[in-house]
């Protein structure tokens, strides 16, 4: 569902004793709940409308057709690059392979004890983020929530984030 978000307070955490405050006027916002709330295929559209970058963070990421439309994006030139929790070296039904066999280039942040994020940045001009990870679980089983944001600022700072994660991570 999509939505006007006439004034939206975020509190992005850059430190143990900071935090950032953005208040973004008329945001453009896509909202989705899931069990079975569209969650999935927003996003698969959304990364289906990218035409120059894509930038993940991933905790978990276990679903086809999301990794189908990242792998879909990178064929058609998208840039696309994945920072994916250790675990998904491993994990059963992970699409990190599947994903680095299409184009995309992907990585693997061992730092923290859970790298956590389920963020995307789409053409440096929107940010997906919420709940939702990226698995047939979260859009069919999960009480999860997706968020999609039309904001070039808060995708500058969350791909700014991105490239602290890609700093420390290794190749796939």
């Amino acid at each position: 569902m999509r939505r006007p978000v006439f004034a939206l307070l975020l509190l992005l955490a850059l430190s143990p004793a900071q935090a950032l405050e953005l208040t973004l006027h008329n945001a453009p916002a896509e909202i989705h709940f899931s069990p079975r709330g569209g969650a999935a295929e927003a996003l698969v559209h959304r990364i289906d409308l990218a035409r120059e970058s894509i930038f993940v963070l991933a905790y978990s990421f276990t679903s086809a057709p999301i990794a189908d439309a990242l792998g879909r994006a990178a064929r058609r030139g998208v840039h696309v690059e994945a920072v994916l929790d250790r675990g998904q070296r491993t994990a059963r039904g992970s699409q990190g392979g599947a994903l680095a066999a299409s184009g995309a280039t992907v990585y693997v942040d061992s730092r923290h004890a859970i790298a956590h994020n389920k963020v995307m940045v789409l053409d440096g001009q929107a940010v997906v983020t919420g709940s939702f990870n990226f698995t047939k679980g979260a859009e069919e089983k999960n009480a999860e929530n997706l968020l999609i944001l039309d904001s070039p600022e808060l995708a500058r700072l969350y791909r700014e984030e991105w490239e602290k994660h890609r700093g420390h991570a290794a190749p796939w």
